[in-house]
C-alpha cells in the first residue's frame, strides 16, 4: 500500500479538488433586499439556505420612499425607484463579498414609477409610472449609474410592470387602467423603444393588468390582474412579439367575499411551480404549470404577512420570501417541490411598509 507521501498523484489531484469544491461551496451566500417604503430604507439580509432564515446584514437610508427595485444582469448593481419628490432612481454597487450596497449616485426619474428594470445589455434602464400614465428609458453608464431619461412615451391610464423578453428585441409594459399590454420593439444599441405590431393586447375589462413573467423556454408569458385578481396565461412567439390568450383562473381563496387587490407573480426557477400574491386576503396561491401547454392547475391557498404586495424565489427554488406592508417584516416559507405547498412562515421585522424583494447570489 503506499505511503501518504507516495500515494497516486491522480488520488491527490481529486483530493484537492474536492476541498476546492467545499470551500468555493462555503463561501457562497445569498442575499435578499427588501425595499421599505415608509421607513425610507433598504434592508440588507443574508438568507441561510440550509436553514430558510434571515439573518440582518445592513439597513441603508435612502431619503425618499423607496419601492420598485431592480438588479443589472452581471449581478453587480442594484437600482432603488423613489416615488417621492423630487422622483429619482438610486445606484448601488453590491459589495460581492459581504452583499453590502455603495451608493454611486442618483438620477432623475420622469415621474413616480411603479417599476423598473434593466434591459439584457446593463446599458438600459426601463420605467413605467402608475400616477404618470407612461413609460420611460434612462442610460445606464459604464460605472454601473444611472444617468438622465433618454425617452419618455405616454401609455394608456396607469402603466404598471416592465420588462424585456429573454431576446432583449421586444419590451412589454401594462396598463392597469386601460386593461393592456402594450408591445415594443427594442433598439438595443441605441436604447429606443418603438411600437410594436400589434402594439396592444387587450385584457378583460376593470381586470387590472399588473405584473407579468415570461417563462424560461420564453414560449408562455403570465400576467396577474389586480382588480379581479385573475391570473391569464398567454402563448408567446418571440419572433413575431405577440400574445394568444390561452387560459384564466383566479387567485382568489375559494369563498373570498372582500374586495380583489393581486399584486405579485412568480414561477420557480425549473418552471415548474407558479405563486401569485393577494394582498385582501394575505394569501399565497399556488399553481402547477403543465410543461406541454403552459397550462395552470390551482394548489390552493397559504397565509402569509399581511398585504404582501410584493415576495421573491431564491434561485435554489427552495424559498420564498414574501414582504408585508402592514405587518413590517418578511417571511420565509419552504417549497415543496413535489407538491407545490409552502411551509410555515420563519418571519423577520424589517422596515416600515416592506413591498418590494430581489435576491441575489453571490459567490
Amino acid at each position: 500500500m503506499p505511503s501518504r507521501t507516495t500515494r497516486p498523484r491522480a488520488i491527490t489531484l481529486l483530493a484537492g479538488a474536492a476541498l476546492l469544491w467545499l470551500a468555493a461551496a462555503g463561501q457562497a451566500a445569498t442575499f435578499v433586499y427588501v425595499a421599505n417604503a415608509d421607513s425610507q430604507d433598504i434592508s440588507v439580509l443574508e438568507l441561510d439556505r440550509a436553514q430558510g432564515l434571515l439573518k440582518p446584514v445592513d439597513t441603508v437610508a435612502v431619503a425618499g420612499t423607496v419601492m420598485p427595485m431592480a438588479v443589472s444582469p452581471d449581478k453587480r448593481f442594484l437600482y432603488a425607484a423613489l416615488r417621492s419628490q423630487p422622483f429619482r432612481v438610486a445606484s448601488f454597487a453590491i459589495d460581492g463579498a459581504s452583499g453590502r450596497l455603495r451608493k454611486l449616485g442618483e438620477a432623475p426619474l420622469a415621474d413616480s414609477m411603479a417599476n423598473i428594470d434593466v434591459d439584457a445589455t446593463g446599458r438600459w434602464l426601463f420605467a413605467a409610472s402608475y400616477p404618470g400614465h407612461k413609460i420611460t428609458v434612462n442610460s445606464i453608464g459604464q460605472d454601473g449609474a444611472v444617468g438622465a431619461v433618454q425617452q419618455l412615451i405616454p401609455t394608456a391610464p396607469n402603466a404598471h410592470a416592465i420588462h424585456a423578453d429573454a431576446t432583449n428585441r421586444f419590451v412589454l409594459a401594462t396598463s392597469l387602467g386601460g386593461d393592456n399590454l402594450s408591445v415594443w420593439r427594442l433598439d438595443a444599441e441605441k436604447g429606443v423603444l418603438t411600437s410594436s405590431d400589434p402594439a396592444l393586447v387587450p385584457a378583460g375589462p376593470k381586470s387590472g393588468p399588473r405584473h407579468f413573467v415570461w417563462d424560461q423556454g420564453q414560449r408562455f408569458l403570465y400576467l396577474v390582474n389586480e382588480v379581479d385578481a385573475s391570473l391569464y396565461v398567454y402563448a408567446w412567439d418571440g419572433a413575431r412579439g405577440t400574445l394568444r390568450e390561452l387560459q384564466r383562473t383566479t387567485t382568489l381563496p375559494a369563498g373570498f367575499t372582500g374586495k380583489p387587490w393581486a399584486a405579485d407573480l412568480h414561477l420557480t426557477p425549473d418552471g415548474k411551480l407558479l405563486y401569485a400574491s393577494e394582498r385582501t386576503s394575505s394569501t399565497l396561491s399556488a399553481f402547477r404549470v403543465d410543461p406541454a401547454s403552459g397550462l395552470l392547475q390551482p394548489l390552493g391557498q397559504t397565509p402569509t404577512e399581511k398585504t404582501p404586495r410584493g415576495f421573491a424565489i431564491d434561485s435554489s427554488g427552495r424559498w420564498l420570501v414574501a414582504a408585508g406592508q402592514d405587518s413590517h417584516s418578511v417571511s420565509v416559507h419552504a417549497i415543496d417541490a413535489a407538491s407545490g405547498a409552502l411551509g410555515a412562515p420563519k418571519r423577520l421585522a424589517v422596515g416600515k411598509n416592506p413591498n418590494w424583494i430581489q435576491i441575489v447570489d453571490l459567490p
